[in-house]
């Protein structure tokens, strides 16, 4: 079963992708966070520095596009086809209230007669496959049947399922047995997405679906950056997650022209990684609160040297869910 690093918007740049594959390898895919096709059909210079494959080498990578105008997209995935990319995921699961009142990401699902004319002009001429990242409805879970009626009319290449509807966000426990129908009956392969934040959690939907093609984990990734590895029984190392701190720090200190800013970065993945820690939750608002860089930096290495790691937890949730 292949395992995908979800797109995070604010924390899984370049940078990261290309540390993280560095000194966790596992993934078999990484995304971009979305990258939103304008009129004039002209990448910004901070989309080509995402998108450039000198900054993605050695790092699988799979382009996802925003929008809700066919031509922008087919644009876009002929210029990422133009850059050797051969792959392009359609975003229709983007819940911010932001997105989904411009009746794109989610919002398209409030609006099937607008989703359907977008899918068909998509695939008219696809230069490149398309996978579609979704999810199960904007208020009810029972809206994905429609739904997936219409994505069965398309060869998408992959179906990828947050298995939350729009107005839940990430929040509240998670449709697995809406989801359970949905492998069934996608003609698309499909990819699982919501809560796995263990190998425990990856190990349970493994038994539970032998037919499932691939799991997206996001915000347990950036958490726990070796929990795919972990997956199958190696630790996570201290040092390594030092070291691989250090280095994300020095690289966004450089991208970033300073320390300041690349403190306001590395608060947001801290936000996450300090779940790698017992006892994190006591470092957890002096961190976010942080107006000094060296004031910040003194608390991770603090960290480092005081805090011991979380032990995995040995049974998950999923197993439970039947």
């Amino acid at each position: 079963m292949k395992l995908y690093f979800a797109p995070l918007e604010g924390i899984t740049d370049y940078i990261y992708r290309r540390l993280h594959r560095r000194y966790f390898p596992g993934v078999d895919m990484y995304f971009t966070p979305f990258i939103s096709p304008t009129y004039n059909h002209l990448f910004t210079p901070r989309q080509l520095r995402q998108l450039a494959p000198e900054n993605n080498e050695d790092v699988p990578l799979t382009p996802q596009l925003l929008t809700k105008n066919a031509g922008d997209f087919l644009w876009a995935a002929n210029a990422l086809a133009d850059m050797g990319y051969g792959e392009v995921n359609l975003n229709v699961g983007c819940p911010s209230g932001t997105v989904t009142a411009k009746g794109k990401g989610a919002g398209l699902l409030a609006d099937k007669d607008s989703l359907r004319r977008l899918l068909d002009g998509i695939f008219a001429a696809p230069p490149v496959k398309i996978s579609v990242k979704t999810r199960l409805g904007v208020r009810e879970p029972g809206e994905f049947g429609a739904i997936l009626d219409i994505y069965n009319d398309y060869p998408i290449s992959e179906l990828i399922v947050h298995v939350r509807t729009a107005k839940e966000m990430y929040a509240g426990a998670v449709h697995v047995d809406t989801f359970a129908e949905a492998l069934i009956s996608s003609h698309a392969p499909v990819c699982y997405n919501g809560d796995v934040t263990t190998p425990a959690d990856i190990v349970a939907l493994e038994r539970r679906f032998p037919d499932l093609g691939a799991i997206m984990i996001g915000r347990g990734l950036v958490a726990d950056p070796a929990l795919v590895a972990r997956r199958d029984g190696a630790e996570l190392d201290r040092e390594t997650l030092r070291a691989f701190n250090n280095d994300l720090w020095e690289c966004y200190c450089a991208a970033f022209g300073g320390p300041s800013s690349a403190m306001h970065r590395m608060k947001a993945i801290w936000a996450h990684m300090i779940g790698s820690f017992q006892d994190g939750e006591t470092y957890a608002k002096g961190l976010a609160k942080a107006k000094k860089w060296p004031d910040f930096l003194a608390m991770t290495e603090d960290i480092f040297a005081s805090l011991p790691l979380a032990q995995p937890v040995e049974k998950s949730p999923f197993e439970t869910q039947h």
